[in-house]
């Protein structure tokens, strides 16, 4: 029988608990690094949409870290992103990257970035093409499928489970694939959900509209600033990883809904809607 320890459902007051507030003594090192390794040639936009959500999100500074010629694409769209290599808080990497041009360990290795990751071990995001890579490094790590991704995912770790299985029990599955793996689930889906251990929390319902290209990148980068800026949190507390995830879909959800009125909306309209939602959480 499928059984939690607590079942949480996320609200704005415990989202605001989740928002790292600067000091008079803070300054962009304090307030979090985020490394990304994200885009690819196939897919540029997420290295854009990743890069601007999360210093739209309020972190002290962006690492970008580009293997396909990525930094122009990045810096027109925001220039306060530094593409010199450095000390990190934590990482955002795998959105538009493909896993199967990545689907080994050995051939992340190679990728010289992630020694990097490897070395430094902090809080991690492993998304899209990066997911395979959950369980396999050993700093605290957070993985954001989709159905479809993770029943690949645990299919590889002989767990067989379709996407429509997922789908039909949510609750389940992003409990069993964190107890399975080791590691935060976020599994995204017309309700979100994220596990840890025997923690579950629940999303409140976000507008249908988000179903469209992009929207996983905006999440992706609002998610690794949260979490660069929280990183001494995270070392600190093992849940707050998980309530870290569950505040990054609130303001997700909150800023697609400013940006969509009701109708239709597209990934790059919600990141300027990201600073008024973290706003009124705040207030």
């Amino acid at each position: 029988m499928f059984v939690t320890i607590l079942v949480k459902k996320w609200s704005s007051r415990d989202a605001k608990k989740c928002i790292a507030v600067p000091s008079d003594l803070d300054n962009k090192y304090s307030r979090g690094v985020l490394g990304v390794i994200t885009g690819s040639a196939q897919y540029p936009g997420a290295a854009v949409l990743t890069t601007s959500a999360a210093a739209a999100t309020g972190v002290g500074m962006i690492r970008f870290y580009s293997s396909s010629g990525l930094a122009h694409l990045v810096l027109h769209s925001t220039p306060s992103v530094v593409v010199f290599p450095g000390n990190v808080s934590a990482w955002l990497i795998g959105s538009g990257i493909d896993s199967r041009k990545y689907s080994s360990f050995s051939t992340w290795l190679r990728y010289r970035h992630f020694k990097s990751l490897k070395i430094q071990g902090v809080p991690t995001l492993l998304d899209a093409g990066a997911l395979h890579l959950a369980g396999k490094i050993e700093q605290p790590t957070l993985i954001t499928p989709h159905s479809g991704e993770l029943a690949r995912l645990l299919n590889s770790r002989g767990v067989l489970v379709t996407s429509e299985a997922i789908e039909g029990n949510p609750k389940k599955w992003a409990v069993t694939a964190a107890k399975t793996l080791g590691v935060t689930v976020l599994l995204k889906g017309s309700r979100t959900y994220v596990a840890q251990d025997d923690l579950l929390i629940e999303l409140p319902s976000a507008t249908p509209w988000l179903a469209t290209a992009g929207t996983g990148d905006v999440l992706a980068g609002i998610l690794g600033s949260l979490i660069a800026t929280n990183f001494i949190e995270i070392l600190n507390d093992k849940q707050r990883l998980a309530e870290l995830a569950a505040t990054a879909a609130y303001i997700h959800a909150n800023a697609a809904k400013s940006a969509s009125s009701g109708g239709p909306i597209s990934a790059e309209s919600i990141v300027p809607e990201i600073s008024g939602a973290i706003t009124q959480l705040l207030k």
